[in-house]
């Protein structure tokens, strides 16, 4: 074995810090199975915790998080590293004894999380049945007795008549002991786990009733999956790289095995695995693709009361945010602060979140980065900012127009690859900044056109909607909105009697090339004089408003310049809006708060899956169209009936954890688009299986403008006397569908992986008419 997992399966004592005052010894241990890492404080007695090596996404050595950061005068770099969760689990920071032993565990850390990362479906599936034996292998004996099958049943969400239990069991007993060792659990498993609906497909296309022939397989690809193109070719394919039988290889056949293992391979998902890949023209203007964006980006929680922290950049950034906004305030000793003004969320130094940028605006993707600068800084401290900009981003962040001059249009995401673009107020134009004439920077006052457009926004809902009974916490909120205390100077600021005004500094405004923020006035007033580099921002009540007086108007300024929207500022819990009814008005930038998990998030995540998770998707050609006939094609000439039939489910997981609690689940499909094409249907629900329910349901729809459209599979424990649970959910553009049989491989609340819960599905798309 490794030297360095057998240091780990020794274990180690080690600090678990939470802050500069909290730092507390535990013991970590890596257990038998390679796959969990066990803990526990000296002082616990019996208690301890776990977590999975499959729920780590990375580590970071040294001092790379604001917790290790504060104590990096106590403890060296060598002997810090930070263990990062997926999803919006909090971060794990450790320090070793010594430097020795801390590279042990990070790099035994990295060999088990890439080794898992390499795992096949099979690979994934034998790991989740030996997770689950170990679970019900209540006395650590390595074998199973009936009682404790018939509990692991129950924890693997099935609900069996305990003979037919009890004859599976007796037929895995191949050794006659009245108990299940490990190879005999495997084989309780696979008959536990016979996918009849699969083998009854199977023997639908078999013509010996034993493997596919390749020509059985050809038939299969061309009817049961809808193939058209290179069909043979595809099915010689998928023998050599999924058959296991080395005999029916030489055959060109292939068993039920490898028909499976086909079937639940990214091949077999839902998603057309050639634009999973980068496959998009990335050479057009960035007003031609919607681009992933964040709100008030530092937040992790809530935007009253929640803590700001680089760690948020880092997180929006690793999952393909290409526009992230950093709101900047006077700090002490000359340093500027990033945080949500007037409340009582926490501070981040602004050179910190400039740092944390430079490092990691491009590990997920080479494509531009856009800072949204929210700027309510003195003049003094806006040269500090943009003196951090040019020394930590250095070559990263855009000073000139490319080839120094100006174009008629935008530069495209491949010109701008590896580049850091500042969204803010600028002095005069970029014709001026040519020309080299521009104003004086003491003398240039800027409104702060988003700031302005929200307390608008706010004043008028706050006197729209007297009635409304409010907590007081939403109270205290909204009466912020007019009157906030500056908590710098502890004095009491009205924001509402007039627009805030504020002096530009030359040195930021220079920083500032082809996204500058300017108060927007109409559509008309926009057509003759609005400049490409400008932009606009938008509160979401606003846009939904320009979307309804004049959506065909707010279409054909989005396919000329950028549009931003953002969250209502009454918004204080970080919910989001529907982005959907933005991207069908053409807006670019729709920023949301990526810490919230919601139906707005997964809906996001879903259009951004595709692309190779670049952050860019090109927008469909009508809404790029400079013609205005082209971009009121809002009520589509490309329409699209679909049939998704529901056939399966497989191992859903539990959620209520109760002993002996069941789920009893239910699909529904949702289409969200454009008004006409919003749709969701549902099938019946399933009594007590979360293990393998069967629905054989078909649910249709018609899809008029299948360009826009996401569809969104949700699994829900169905509550006949209370609102229905989460289970799961998988959302994805439906342009990037795959017709056919198909696995659903199912994503938990904050879009993380599930595996192997997953549903089966049938989907037949046909022409409109």
């Amino acid at each position: 074995m490794d030297a360095n997992l057998q240091s780990m399966h020794v274990g180690a004592v080690m600090r678990k810090v939470k802050s500069r005052t909290w730092k507390k010894q535990r013991y970590f241990r890596l257990q038998d199975d390679c796959a969990t890492i066990w803990y526990k404080s000296k002082k616990a007695g019996n208690a301890h915790s776990t977590f999975s090596i499959s729920d780590v996404e990375a580590i970071r050595e040294g001092h790379q998080s604001e917790v290790l950061l504060s104590i990096a005068g106590e403890f060296p770099a060598d002997r810090c590293f930070t263990l990062v969760f997926r999803g919006r689990r909090n971060n794990l920071d450790l320090v070793a004894e010594s430097a020795e032993e801390a590279q042990s565990w990070v790099k035994g850390m990295r060999k088990l999380i890439e080794s898992l990362e390499n795992m096949d479906e099979q690979e994934k599936l034998d790991q989740w049945i030996s997770d689950w034996f170990k679970k019900a292998d209540k006395n650590g004996d390595g074998r199973m007795n009936f009682k404790e099958v018939r509990d692991l049943l129950k924890m693997m969400n099935m609900d069996m008549n305990e003979d037919h239990a009890h004859r599976l069991f007796t037929k895995a007993d191949k050794s006659q002991s009245g108990t299940l060792e490990d190879d005999e659990f495997v084989l309780f498993y696979k008959m536990l786990t016979q996918r009849e609906e699969v083998n009854k497909i199977f023997q639908e296309y078999s013509s010996d009733g034993q493997t596919l022939s390749l020509r059985d397989l050809e038939e299969f690809l061309r009817e049961g999956q809808l193939e058209q193109e290179r069909v043979q070719e595809h099915a010689m394919e998928l023998i050599e790289r999924y058959e296991p039988s080395d005999t029916a290889k030489t055959r060109q056949a292939m068993t039920i095995d490898g028909f499976l293992m086909y079937l639940l391979s990214s091949e077999g998902s839902v998603f057309k695995p050639a634009m999973q890949q980068l496959y998009q023209d990335m050479s057009q203007p960035l007003c031609h693709y919607f681009i992933s964006s964040s709100h008030n980006t530092y937040l992790m929680g809530d935007q009253f009361r929640g803590s700001s922290s680089v760690e948020a950049y880092i997180r929006a950034l690793k999952r393909g945010c290409r526009c992230v906004e950093v709101d900047s305030w006077d700090g002490p000793n000359g340093e500027p602060v990033v945080y949500h003004g007037h409340t009582f969320t926490s501070k981040i130094l602004f050179r910190d979140v400039i740092t944390v940028i430079g490092n990691y605006a491009f590990k997920t993707s080479q494509y531009p980065v856009i800072l949204s600068i929210e700027n309510h800084c003195s003049v003094e401290q806006q040269r500090t900012m943009a003196l951090h900009l040019t020394r930590i981003l250095g070559d990263k962040l855009l000073r000139n127009t490319l080839e120094g001059k100006a174009y008629s249009g935008l530069p495209s995401p491949e010109d701008l690859k590896g580049k850091i673009l500042l969204k803010g107020k600028k002095i005069g134009g970029l014709e001026e900044s040519l020309s080299g004439v521009v104003e004086d920077s003491l003398a240039a006052e800027v409104s702060d056109e988003d700031d302005a457009a929200e307390i608008d926004e706010e004043n008028d809902i706050v006197r729209r909607r007297p009635k409304v009974e409010l907590s007081g916490f939403m109270i205290q909120s909204l009466t912020a909105v007019c009157s906030r205390k500056d908590f710098n100077t502890g004095s009491t600021v009205s924001v509402c009697a007039q627009k805030s005004k504020q002096r530009l500094s030359k040195e930021l405004s220079d920083c500032v090339v082809y996204c500058k923020s300017v108060r927007f006035n109409s559509f008309k007033h926009s057509s003759v004089h609005s400049k490409f580099y400008e932009i606009s921002s938008f509160t979401e009540s606003k846009a939904k408003k320009h979307i309804k007086d004049a959506g065909a108007e707010f279409v054909h300024h989005n396919a000329r310049q950028l549009t931003r929207v953002y969250p209502n500022g009454i918004r204080t819990d970080s919910s989001n809006f529907n982005p959907q009814e933005m991207w069908n008005a053409g807006c670019q930038i729709v920023a949301l708060n990526v810490q919230t998990a919601s139906t707005e998030m997964d809906l996001n995540d879903g259009l951004f899956s595709q692309n190779g998770r670049c952050g860019y998707v090109l927008k469909p050609a009508f809404m790029r169209s400079m013609e205005k006939q082209s971009s009121v094609r809002a009520q589509g000439c490309n329409c699209v009936c679909v049939s998704y039939q529901v056939i399966s489910g497989q191992q859903l997981p539990k959620v209520n954890l109760k002993e002996g609690s069941i789920v009893d689940p239910l699909v529904r499909l949702e289409i969200h688009g454009v008004l006409k094409d919003q749709a969701k249907q549902e099938t019946r629900y399933i009594d007590n299986n979360g293990f393998n329910p069967v629905w054989r349901e078909t649910l249709k729809f018609t899809i008029h403008v299948p360009e826009l459209a996401l569809v969104r599979f949700v699994v829900e424990d169905h509550d006949k006397t209370s609102k229905n649970d989460f289970i799961g959910q998988y959302t994805l553009p439906f342009s990037c569908i795959q017709q056919g049989y198909r696995h659903i491989h199912l994503l938990s609340k904050d879009g993380t992986s599930i595996p192997p819960s997953s549903l089966f599905v049938h989907i037949r798309i046909k022409e409109g008419t």
